[in-house]
């Protein structure tokens, strides 16, 4: 039933992205436009159910109340009963590319030396550099706030202090989902990280070979 479920929402999120695409709202900003519209009754950034059900149809998707609730529940992944931004950009943009992913790998490769497969947060501090993220960039927060966000996203699952792969890819699914240009979020993450660029290059090329 739940792999029914699943599919059944991936359909439904597939009606979605047809019609923002018919908006011609493929941007950030016009993503953000959109979400606005559905959040129209509070503005607090959030989606409740109510606001959900009605603001999807206002957008000209034609889903039924139950199916609204359905593709509800896939989108809220923190399970608070909202849809937040990130939680609507990440479900629309889906996960990010290869050539994102590679940058994201290589990051966290940097930290799990032993590749155990999970980094200790701790280790993370004095080496991250939150200049070009997209709410720093905006003004929305500041630097210091954006790394302490970054460690509760991370500290809030489990509560040992580690970040395991999953935790990492599905933070910065929701980053990438936010920046348009895959230029810029490999210039955010090199920046954020410290990655040296002939080293990424060196990375890229071992896991993406062009062959001749």
């Amino acid at each position: 039933e739940k792999m029914q479920k699943g599919g059944s929402a991936l359909e439904l999120l597939s009606k979605v992205r047809d019609a923002l695409n018919q908006r011609g709202a493929t941007t950030i900003r016009g993503l953000g436009r959109v979400f606005r519209c559905i959040d129209s009754y509070d503005g607090n950034r959030k989606c409740d159910r109510e606001e959900f059900i009605s603001g999807i149809r206002d957008i000209g998707v034609p889903l039924t109340k139950a199916e609204a609730e359905v593709l509800m529940g896939y989108l809220d992944t923190d399970g608070d009963g909202h849809i937040n931004f990130d939680e609507f950009l990440v479900g629309v943009r889906g996960k990010p590319n290869a050539r994102r992913q590679a940058i994201v790998d290589k990051a966290f490769l940097k930290f799990d030396k032993d590749c155990n497969g999970y980094i200790d947060a701790n280790d993370l501090r004095g080496t991250y550099n939150a200049k070009l993220h997209p709410k720093v960039q905006s003004g929305e927060m500041t630097e210091d706030q954006v790394f302490m966000q970054f460690l509760q996203n991370f500290n809030d699952k489990n509560n040992d202090g580690k970040v395991d792969k999953k935790e990492w890819n599905d933070y910065y699914a929701a980053v990438s989902s936010s920046i348009d240009n895959d230029d810029h979020f490999i210039q955010l993450m090199r920046t954020a990280w410290k990655l040296d660029q002939i080293e990424f290059q060196a990375f890229q090329e071992l896991n993406f070979p062009i062959f001749p």
